[in-house]
């Protein structure tokens, strides 16, 4: 289940969906990202955990609100939550406890806890807002795009950048809140690769790289298929096809996108 492992980073893969669970180890705190999915791997997140953390505190950083990336907290009830504003004042809290539980009798499967929606205790409101931990900093910028309340945070002097359901080799972007914000988001996210010393990548579904001509390539996979999205004509799918191995499972998204994109620009 460990995708990637070195020094003070390790980071967790689900069978699901390649979705993945960072945990960053620093002195004084461990930091953790969306722990997920299936019960036998939160347990065993939760048992890496239990090894490591001492006296340390636990901090959880949640890059959405999607179910996928909140199905595992209740499983940590003594850790500080880190989100942004638009996460600690989603409406839909129960809703995402509900599909969270229609997933659960749909597969037979039971947790050792309850699923529960985060409180939030250091909300991020604004780009910039940092959170210094012991010798490491921590800068967020939100991500709105793919759900209106994503985060991206940036880990110095790691060089670590979390970056939530954005900038995945596995997925093309899955625009579920607003394409505008999309685009403006992947520009944030050129932007934060152009201002921090980034050497590690670490998406919520896909593999963690720390290769610059891998991360730059995600980067332009995501900017060349948005501005193609606008015009397409169904030319995409084969770019799709053979840069994404799991297209199959995902046309309807695609098709989604262009439907989303095409009503943003609609007068």
């Amino acid at each position: 289940m460990i995708q990637f492992q070195k020094e003070n980073i390790t980071v967790f893969q689900s069978a699901l969906y390649v979705t993945t669970s960072a945990i960053i180890q620093t002195n004084n705190a461990v930091i953790m990202t969306d722990p997920n999915w299936l019960p036998t791997e939160v347990e065993e997140i939760k048992d890496y955990i239990n090894k490591i953390i001492g006296d340390k505190q636990l901090y959880i950083i949640y890059t959405h609100s999607d179910f996928d990336h909140i199905i595992g907290s209740g499983a940590f009830p003594e850790a500080k939550v880190i989100a942004s504003k638009e996460f600690d004042e989603n409406p839909d809290k129960e809703e995402s406890i509900e599909r969270i539980k229609n997933f659960d009798q749909k597969y037979y499967l039971n947790r050792s806890y309850m699923p529960i929606y985060p409180t939030v205790d250091i909300v991020v409101s604004e780009d910039g807002q940092k959170l210094d931990l012991d010798s490491l900093t921590m800068t967020f910028y939100k991500a709105p795009g793919h759900t209106n309340d994503g985060l991206f945070t940036v880990i110095e002097p790691y060089g670590l950048f979390l970056s939530g359901d954005y900038l995945s080799e596995i997925e093309f972007p899955f625009i579920f809140s607003s394409y505008k914000d999309y685009v403006n988001t992947i520009n944030k996210a050129e932007n934060i690769l152009l201002n921090h010393q980034i050497t590690t990548l670490i998406p919520g579904h896909g593999t963690t790289t720390q290769i610059q001509q891998e991360i730059e390539r995600r980067l332009n996979c995501s900017k060349y298929y948005l501005n193609q999205l606008l015009r397409d004509n169904g030319e995409l799918v084969s770019y799709l096809s053979r840069e994404y191995p799991f297209f199959e499972g995902m046309k309807g998204i695609h098709t989604a996108n262009k439907e989303m994109a095409n009503q943003a620009y609609v007068l």
